[in-house]
């Protein structure tokens, strides 16, 4: 919305504080899933920015960071191939979180009331596996942080800098990395209304949200003793907000898709906690010459054709879905290209490269995108 994205779309906003405890700590052990994502972001963030109404973006000041706002995030992912054919996708996506409102007061070079959070993850189709991991440091000392121009989101070694359209991104852990150069094919897309996505009733349930929903990606990726050169798309979504989240949501579905054609669509579906579909879910579809079209929770279907349940966490996910646009003429089929893409990385969530076929207009259609699924485990 991740990616939303999460996000991921959404997705970690108050998960720092359940890593205080971890900062003095010099490696990264792994992190529990104890937080609730409709707990983190529905709270009214008292002393924070809202998002309420719609402004236009402002580059490359928007591409870095907004502390006046309790959450915000740069989110990639991308399909990869060699040039065998051999299919990798990636994640990588930083999390900034306020821990208190207003500019931190120095006393010791320690002292922050930001922390950021990363998730890396790789799918290897071939090897059928996957890959997630994930990282934490306060912003003091240069342990991480952000910066607008030039570009640069960083935790520890794991960073996305450049210009913002375009950046090289780096990250490993142990024998899995990327190191990538992604470079947007289409201007940014403004989402919802002129950049305010809505996302509830009350004022300030809302996010400011852009994306690089192409972009063209080429480096190199290790899987253990296998160093790849790869090449293929991306999509970057940013967003921040400080009270996102409608009371009643439980969490979301979202859809990043790239069509053979040259069209995008992204979607998020907003679940209540009584398993209905929020009003306020909605998308964009991103004609082939970068034109946009919002649409809203009527314009869109979307049907479940299949569950997986993680041996993992014992979570049930959607497993494949068909997404309908009927005034496009669209219907698509979604399958993920691995079953098992679930991420446990402060909190449990699904998002996975996934494979798209169906018709436009009647004729056969293809394409590739990345899923994200919050909320199922709570």
């Amino acid at each position: 919305m991740s990616r939303l994205a999460v996000g991921v779309g959404l997705l970690v906003a108050l998960i720092g504080v359940a890593l205080i405890a971890l900062w003095p700590a010099p490696s990264h052990p792994p992190i529990g899933a104890t937080v609730a994502v409709r707990e983190a972001l529905g709270d009214s963030g008292a002393g924070f920015a809202q998002a309420l109404v719609p402004r236009p973006f402002s580059f490359p000041a928007d591409h870095g960071p907004h502390p006046d706002f309790r959450t915000e995030w740069w989110y990639y992912t991308g399909n990869l191939q060699t040039a065998a054919g051999r299919a990798v996708g990636f994640e990588l996506t930083f999390f900034r979180v306020a821990l208190a409102p207003g500019a931190v007061v120095r006393a010791s070079a320690w002292a922050t009331r930001e922390v950021y959070i990363a998730h890396f993850a790789v799918t290897d189709v071939a090897g059928r596996r996957f890959h997630a991991f994930s990282r934490s440091s306060r912003e003091a000392l240069g342990l991480a942080g952000a910066a607008a121009s030039p570009f640069h989101v960083w935790v520890d070694d794991w960073s996305a800098e450049g210009d913002g359209p375009s950046a090289r991104l780096r990250a490993a852990d142990g024998d899995v990395a990327i190191d990538l150069a992604v470079s947007a094919t289409k201007p940014a897309v403004a989402q919802g209304d002129r950049g305010l996505s809505r996302k509830g009733p009350e004022p300030g349930n809302a996010s400011f949200y852009y994306s690089f929903p192409r972009m063209r990606a080429q480096g190199t990726v290790r899987l253990g003793r296998e160093s790849l050169d790869v090449s293929g798309d991306a999509w970057m979504d940013r967003e921040w907000s400080t009270s996102a989240l409608g009371h009643d949501v439980q969490g979301w579905d979202w859809f990043a898709l790239q069509l053979a054609d040259g069209r995008e669509l992204m979607f998020y579906l907003l679940r209540r906690r009584d398993g209905t579909v929020a009003s306020f879910s909605a998308g964009t579809l991103v004609a082939a010459d970068g034109a946009t079209r919002a649409l809203a929770a009527s314009d869109v279907r979307v049907d479940t054709l299949a569950h997986w349940t993680s041996s993992r966490s014992g979570v049930r996910y959607p497993s494949r879905w068909r997404l309908s646009v009927p005034s496009a003429a669209l219907q698509v089929q979604i399958e993920p290209r691995l079953a098992d893409q679930e991420l446990i990385v402060g909190t449990r969530y699904w998002e996975g490269a996934v494979a798209v076929s169906g018709s436009a207009d009647g004729r056969p259609i293809a394409g590739q995108g990345y899923v994200e699924l919050v909320g199922y485990a709570e």
